[in-house]
């Protein structure tokens, strides 16, 4: 027989004890987070999903109808508004029945015709005496009664630009016309001085803007966009160029929108509420307008001047467009920014009956070379830069140890180079005999520059000097973008990389080294003169000064910014500004400040009728006063001839400007009013 162990029973029956204890625990643990699932679900049904399931238990949810944001302004450097909206005040309608030509809708037509003619009432008696009148049948059209252009639920814009009267009693009588709002609304105004218009930019339909990315962007988070207040209707006007665009998102703020609580059929169910337009920002610009309409001004005499005074010889009758660029050298703010022709930028909003013209030359031609004016033989904004490469030509060879400051190159008038004996001139075939760096710059000997720079560095590198140049353009915001923030911003035309068309490496830096194989904006060329003039610091192109609300409170500011340096010994600076030094300019022979100056004159060709041919583009740099200076200067004219006597008198009367405004040295020059009236001006 089998003994009993009481131990080993006591000891089951402890584990069967503790398994049930476990059950139990399990049980009650499960069931307290089965309970806290269901009341936070609860707490979700009734605090976050709650409004939204009453609006599915009556049928209904809300729709948001946009309204036109107010934009900001865009103000010169004086506070003075360049860019501007205008209120005004329009009547708005939502339907609250349906009057379409349905059974039903054909029933409460009359109710809606009698309102048609209430409004036409209240507009004949309150509204503009000079406007247009409105009848019956048109406000009808408006209404849309048949959702032709709008769904049911969209308010309706019967009538814009309301009088103070209109406005008066539509308020005063609200309770009468259910469903009727009254709406601010805005039209963007441009100054009739036409300042800086390409600069400024324009305004088009967002529905239109798309292809573009920022709007693309838009357009994508508009389908996800929780804020009403942000999200942008196919009618909103937005920036498509210049600092319109640019300050796009600054200058536009919040729409306003019509909250409607709709039907299952689509309609307005209950009384709409409306959220305002919150205005944007206002926009400080750098540019000055006194400088910049003299900037303008300047061109257009030039032009003139050019098409009825020979220069060599000659009339330069095909020079119809100018661009110029006036930048401070300390901040980098752009004080001027001329393209010319330009033209009126209300056109945008009034229309015009000759969109060819405005079509030609509407974008900024001193950052883009496309529609933005054409010369007589069709050059573009962009041309070779000419002689103004060689302050960079002469650092670049002393940087690089071709030459000295102290060595003497014999020019003879002509420079030759390759197997084929090519032959660049000086201007004039002149001979400078025996010059330095310093004064190869002052006399602008293309026979140094071909000799001492472009054949030397291939010399020293090969087939790499092309890329060597490169580099050091580069460095100079010659080839690249100023980033200046300018939508459109050109980086320049690269002809130096293109071997087969110079037939060597040792040609392309032949040409490259005065001149002849890079093309860029006046931007960019004033963006290099201020580099020049801050030994060897670019620094980026200001076009706004601050950002301002409503109240006048800064919400940003700008300042300088520097984008690269380089560092060349200080003597090699001295040679190059002593050097920058053109004699024999008319334009600035009582001019009170010493100053650095190049000049340039570009050739380009041309075919016309079958026949090549060369033409000359005026080209200018400047930067005053000399030591310490406060303002750098480019100008660029199409086929206008000599730099020296097309573009360098547009930098004169700049330079003028500014000294008048700011001050070349610190303290502002205003002309005596008595002598401006006695010199006619």
């Amino acid at each position: 027989m089998r003994g009993f162990r009481p131990d080993k029973r006591k000891q089951d029956e402890g584990d069967a004890g503790s398994q049930f204890n476990l059950r139990v625990n399990l049980f009650f643990f499960s069931t307290f987070i089965i309970f806290c699932v269901i009341i936070i679900r609860l707490a979700i049904l009734q605090f976050v999903e709650g409004p939204e399931l009453k609006e599915m238990e009556t049928g209904g949810q809300i729709k948001n109808f946009p309204l036109q944001p107010i934009r900001g302004s865009i103000l010169d450097a004086s506070g003075t508004p360049i860019a501007y909206s205008t209120p005004s005040q329009a009547l708005y309608l939502t339907l609250m029945k349906d009057y379409s030509n349905s059974d039903r809708g054909k029933e409460n037509r009359p109710e809606i015709e009698k309102l048609a003619q209430e409004m036409v009432d209240v507009f004949n008696r309150y509204g503009d005496p000079k406007a247009e009148k409105m009848t019956v049948e048109d406000v009808i059209k408006a209404m849309d009664l048949n959702f032709n252009k709008q769904p049911g639920y969209e308010p309706r814009r019967i009538k814009a630009n309301l009088s103070s009267k209109e406005v008066a009693y539509f308020m005063e009588h609200k309770s009468q016309y259910p469903g009727v709002e009254i709406v601010e609304e805005s039209e963007r105004k441009y100054s009739e001085d036409r300042i800086a218009v390409q600069t400024i930019g324009y305004l088009r339909e967002f529905k239109g803007q798309k292809d573009l990315d920022k709007y693309k962007a838009i357009d994508q988070q508009n389908k996800t966009q929780k804020d009403p207040g942000l999200i942008y209707s196919e009618q909103e006007k937005v920036g498509v160029d210049g600092l319109e665009m640019m300050f796009q998102d600054e200058l536009r703020g919040k729409n306003g929108y019509i909250n409607i609580p709709i039907s299952p059929q689509n309609m307005a169910n209950g009384v709409p509420t409306m959220v305002p337009p919150q205005k944007g920002y206002n926009i400080h610009s750098t540019i000055h307008k006194d400088i910049q309409l003299a900037a303008q001004q300047a061109i257009i005499d030039q032009l003139k001047w050019l098409h009825t005074n020979p220069v060599s010889g000659k009339l330069h009758t095909n020079a119809k467009t100018g661009y110029a660029v006036a930048m401070e050298v300390d901040t980098g703010n752009v004080v001027a920014m001329a393209s010319i022709p330009d033209y009126d930028p209300n056109v945008w909003e009034t229309g015009t009956d000759d969109w060819d013209s405005v079509m030609s030359h509407y974008r900024n031609g001193t950052i883009w070379p496309y529609s933005s004016g054409r010369s007589g033989n069709n050059l573009e904004s962009t041309v070779l830069l000419g002689s103004t490469i060689k302050p960079l030509s002469v650092l670049i060879g002393l940087n690089e140890h071709l030459f000295g400051p102290n060595d003497y190159y014999p020019d003879q008038g002509a420079a030759y180079f390759g197997k084929d004996n090519s032959r660049v001139f000086n201007s004039g075939r002149k001979a400078n005999g025996s010059i330095n760096a310093r004064k190869a710059l002052e006399k602008s000997s293309n026979a140094f520059m071909v000799d001492w720079v472009g054949e030397k560095l291939f010399n020293k590198y090969g087939s790499k000097s092309v890329e060597v140049w490169d580099e050091y353009m580069k460095k100079f915001g010659l080839g690249v973008s100023t980033e200046s923030g300018l939508p459109n911003e050109h980086k320049g035309i690269i002809e130096y990389m293109n071997i087969e068309q110079a037939g060597s490496y040792l040609a392309a830096m032949a040409y490259a080294s005065f001149g002849q194989s890079g093309k860029y904006t006046t931007l960019q060329l004033a963006q290099y003169a201020t580099m020049l003039a801050n030994q060897g610091t670019r620094i980026k192109p200001q076009l706004a000064s601050k950002i301002v609300d409503q109240n006048g409170k800064v919400v940003k500011k700008y300042g300088r910014e520097e984008l690269n340096h380089v560092e060349f010994p200080q003597q090699y600076w001295n040679e190059v500004i002593q050097g920058m030094n053109t004699q024999n300019l008319r334009a600035f022979e009582d001019f009170p400040y010493d100053f650095a100056r190049k000049t340039g004159t570009s050739e380009q060709e041309i075919y016309k009728n079958g026949r090549r041919d060369i033409v000359d583009n005026g080209v200018f740099i400047a930067f005053a006063p000399r030591q310490n200076p406060k303002l750098a200067v480019a100008v660029v004219i199409p086929e206008g001839g000599f730099g020296s006597q097309s573009a360098a008198p547009v930098a004169r009367k700049i330079f003028d400007a500014y000294d008048e405004i700011y001050g070349l040295d610190g303290t502002p020059h205003p002309k005596n009013k008595d002598e401006q009236e006695g010199n006619g001006e």
